[in-house]
């Protein structure tokens, strides 16, 4: 039915993995479009009482968004672009049902995103974590410098950002970006394990503080509309040209600030 994701049901538990480990199950659209249906899925399958998402293989959750797809997006198609991703990750965010990110490796860019969209994180031993998108000359646009501040606070993920490093699973149980770390031959269970006691509470509760939670944070949209218009502003920068090429071409970029 998929291309780029499998899945897979076990008591109630529905497990979503990004299935493209050649490229480091990075987000294209493909992944994206996909990401849609099935999350329409989960919302209308009575079957269907808890999420998890993860990636193919132990080396990546998530490595980011296809960056050679960005070459071909025009210019003005940024803010659009960004918004996409925003749509199926609110889709994500917002389900009825809690969805749980099993970070198995690199979470950067969109992978970041895609996990902080989740209700909350699991991380292996091994898992890295970074919003790097400053290196090829462009921002975070799939929510993630509205989450990321939510997390882990202003001053870390202006740094974070800013920066473009990435931090450990350590590190991002610390600032309270992930709620455990694990082995990982122990990250499913584990997740599965959390799900299964979640399951046995009422659902109508359950979906009633995924809603108050988010309320707290999401009353108000607008920086989710800044972050997509400055994205599409950034997009059709020189210096996104020169990120991202540099990027495909394996070179270091030189930004002209232009």
């Amino acid at each position: 039915m998929y291309s780029t994701i499998n899945t897979e049901s076990e008591d109630g538990i529905f497990t979503i993995t990004i299935n493209r480990p050649d490229k480091l199950n990075a987000l294209n659209k493909k992944v994206l479009d996909e990401l849609d249906v099935v999350m329409d899925s989960v919302y209308h399958d009575d079957k269907i009482k808890g999420v998890i998402i993860t990636g193919a293989g132990e080396k990546a959750f998530v490595a980011g968004a296809d960056i050679a797809e960005f070459i071909s997006v025009a210019d003005d198609k940024g803010a659009a672009f960004a918004k996409r991703g925003q749509d199926i990750f609110f889709k994500i965010e917002n389900c009825h049902k809690p969805v749980v990110a099993a970070v198995n490796g690199f979470a950067l860019g969109g992978g970041c995103e895609l996990a902080m969209s989740c209700h909350f994180r699991l991380a292996s031993a091994n898992a890295k974590f970074g919003q790097p998108e400053v290196n090829l000359g462009i921002i975070p646009g799939y929510g993630g410098t509205q989450r990321l501040t939510m997390l882990v606070g202003k001053g870390k993920a202006m740094e974070l950002m800013m920066t473009g490093n990435m931090i450990g699973a350590d590190e991002a149980k610390a600032l309270g970006l992930v709620n455990y770390v694990e082995e990982p031959g122990t990250l499913i269970p584990k997740a599965k394990e959390l799900l299964s006691l979640i399951m046995t509470k009422s659902p109508v509760a359950i979906s009633k503080v995924i809603s108050a939670v988010n309320s707290y944070y999401l009353f108000d949209k607008n920086g989710y509309e800044q972050e997509s218009k400055l994205f599409g502003e950034v997009f059709s920068s020189d210096d996104k040209k020169e990120g991202t090429n540099a990027f495909v071409e394996k070179r270091k970029p030189v930004f002209t600030g232009s």
